[in-house]
């Protein structure tokens, strides 16, 4: 259908796509809270740091539940790997790796919450927020790219 946009198939994008919505609606249904992986990282820390910040009440009584959805998404891309699927490395170099994680960081907290968190739970639950926030993130994404692309040629 489109060779060039999945060069190795659909099915493990069909089958990952399947498996991320079956475990933000177990999350759901289970807690009744929205996944989203970037609030992990305040609610480890909480068990470090005992700053005001890192003691919300918000954070404490989430910890437990996060760090088992964290351990989920290693455990997933542990599987997809000792089941011999394709693996590509990545050809960008560590410095643009680190650079972007800052950035996606601090946006992240800018907008109150990360990509996944907006994009798969917050648009899911109808959140007009979150479609705001995700047309920002694609749009700055692919301004970039092209930024980049140009920059390079």
């Amino acid at each position: 259908m489109f060779p060039s946009l999945f060069p190795h198939g659909m099915a493990q994008y069909l089958i990952g796509g399947s498996l991320i919505g079956l475990g933000i609606a177990m999350l759901y249904l289970t807690t009744g809270r929205p996944g989203g992986i970037s609030t992990f990282f305040s609610a480890s820390w909480s068990w470090v740091f005992k700053s005001s910040f890192f003691q919300q009440t918000s954070l404490l009584s989430s910890r437990n539940w996060r760090v088992i959805y964290a351990l989920g998404l290693i455990l997933g891309g542990t599987l997809y790997a000792l089941l011999g699927l394709p693996i590509e490395a990545s050809q960008v170099p560590l410095w643009k790796l680190a650079l972007g994680g800052l950035l996606i960081g601090f946006g992240a907290r800018l907008g109150g919450g990360c990509t996944s968190g907006h994009g798969i739970c917050g648009i899911a639950s109808l959140s007009m927020n979150s479609v705001i926030m995700v047309i920002t993130f694609l749009s700055t994404a692919i301004a970039t790219a092209w930024v980049i692309k140009l920059a390079e040629t």
